[in-house]
């Protein structure tokens, strides 16, 4: 076996996704109807005697025909049928998102973003102090790090913990977690990040605690501020993502969290993944 191959048997990997499910705490929930194995047989009992008629001269077309007996104990093959939006489940947000242009040049799409961007370091930032609701500050962020003793370096993949994952089949999960703003977004792209994830809902404070904010002021820079940062500076967030709290180090680690290329799309559902060398290994 080659030193890669042993190499990836010396990894621990941790799911840091949530599932796509109709039971998520989400606007439009996703639905998903399931075919199961004999409802698959009759689906496609159907389609092969259609496919086989076409194939076939006009003179034999009526008598062919294709029982679930054909397949072997009368079981076909299991589907999906998803009706969903890009936005459900653990998923990356494209520059698009936040807008049609990004540093006044056309905003790139998921199917576009940089594979670099995917694939990185990991740093975990414990946010669980701030309450729900609370604004993230760059302050916050700086006293994670200080807690950790590290220094942020360029493309290192942020994560940051709110603790509001445990919330995700709750009906309070839209409301269950600190958010960003645009100062402490811009404080950590200013050090070189290209793609931050957190453990919640959305990636600003919760949808009612803007809206309070907007009605009381008129300021439209209450809405979305983290967001807003996009059309103006190009990174990537991730939101719905879990189990930061199960990943054994906050840094030495590394985070895959490939899209899917979806073309054209604001964002992509993604697998994330934190990648941790195990302790015990012997060379």
């Amino acid at each position: 076996m080659g030193r890669g191959l042993r190499a990836l048997h010396n990894l621990q990997l941790i799911d840091l996704s949530v599932p796509i499910s109709p039971s998520t705490a989400e606007p439009g929930p996703p639905q998903i109807e399931y075919v199961d194995h004999h409802q698959a047989a009759t689906e496609l009992a159907t389609i092969t005697t259609r496919l086989l008629r076409d194939s076939l001269p006009a003179s034999e077309r009526s008598q062919a025909v294709i029982t679930e007996d054909a397949f072997q104990s009368g079981l076909g093959l299991a589907n999906e049928n998803l009706h969903l939006d890009t936005h459900a489940g653990t998923h990356m947000d494209a520059p698009w998102h936040f807008g049609p242009l990004c540093e006044n040049l056309p905003a790139k799409t998921i199917d576009q973003v940089p594979l670099d961007w995917c694939f990185g370091p990991g740093v975990v930032l414990d946010l669980r102090f701030k309450k729900a609701g609370e604004l993230i500050t760059s302050a916050d962020l700086a006293l994670a790090l200080e807690r950790i003793g590290y220094a942020l370096q360029p493309r290192d993949i942020v994560l940051l913990m709110t603790g509001a994952d445990k919330h995700f089949t709750k009906k309070d999960y839209f409301t269950a977690h600190a958010g960003m703003g645009r100062e402490a977004t811009l404080w950590l792209l200013d050090q070189g990040i290209k793609t931050i994830g957190i453990d919640s809902w959305g990636f600003d404070r919760p949808a009612d605690v803007m809206l309070s904010d907007y009605w009381r002021t008129g300021d439209r820079a209450t809405l979305l501020p983290a967001h807003m940062v996009g059309r103006e500076r190009e990174y990537c967030h991730m939101e719905k993502m879990a189990n930061f709290d199960k990943i054994p180090v906050p840094y030495g680690f590394w985070v895959s969290c490939f899209p899917i290329k979806v073309e054209r799309a604001s964002a992509g559902w993604i697998r994330a993944v934190a990648l941790i060398e195990k302790e015990d290994v012997c060379d």
